[in-house]
C-alpha cells in the first residue's frame, strides 16, 4: 500500500475538490507547498500535526503549540511516524521549513 496523506486516510474531505471543501473549506495541510514532499507527502499531508488549521475531532485546530497534544495521540500521526522511520521529520524540522520562508 502507498503512503497515504491525511485527508486520504481521515476521509475528511478537505483537500481542493473534496466534498466538504464548501462546508468546512480547504484545510491548510493540503496546500501547505512548503512542506511538499516532507515524510513522503503531498504539500502537509504527512505533516499536518505542524500545520495550523487543520481538522480533527470534528472541529479546526488552533496553531502547532495548542494541538501538539492532540496529535501525539492521532493513529495517522503514530501510523507516519512508523512509516518513516528512521527518517521521520519533527514538528521542529516541519515548523523550520515555514517559518524560513515567511
Amino acid at each position: 500500500m502507498s503512503k497515504q496523506n491525511c485527508w486520504e486516510f481521515k476521509k475528511c474531505g478537505r483537500q481542493p475538490g473534496g466534498e466538504k471543501v464548501k462546508d468546512l473549506g480547504v484545510c491548510p495541510a493540503a496546500v501547505e507547498s512548503r512542506t511538499d514532499r516532507v515524510n513522503g507527502g503531498l504539500n502537509g499531508g504527512r505533516s499536518c500535526w505542524a500545520i495550523t488549521g487543520t481538522f480533527c475531532g470534528g472541529k479546526v485546530q488552533g496553531t502547532h503549540a495548542s494541538k501538539m497534544g492532540n496529535c501525539l495521540n492521532c493513529d495517522f500521526y503514530q501510523i507516519v511516524q512508523k512509516e518513516e522511520r528512521p527518517n521521520f521529520k519533527t514538528a521542529g524540522y516541519i515548523l523550520s521549513l515555514i517559518r524560513d520562508e515567511e
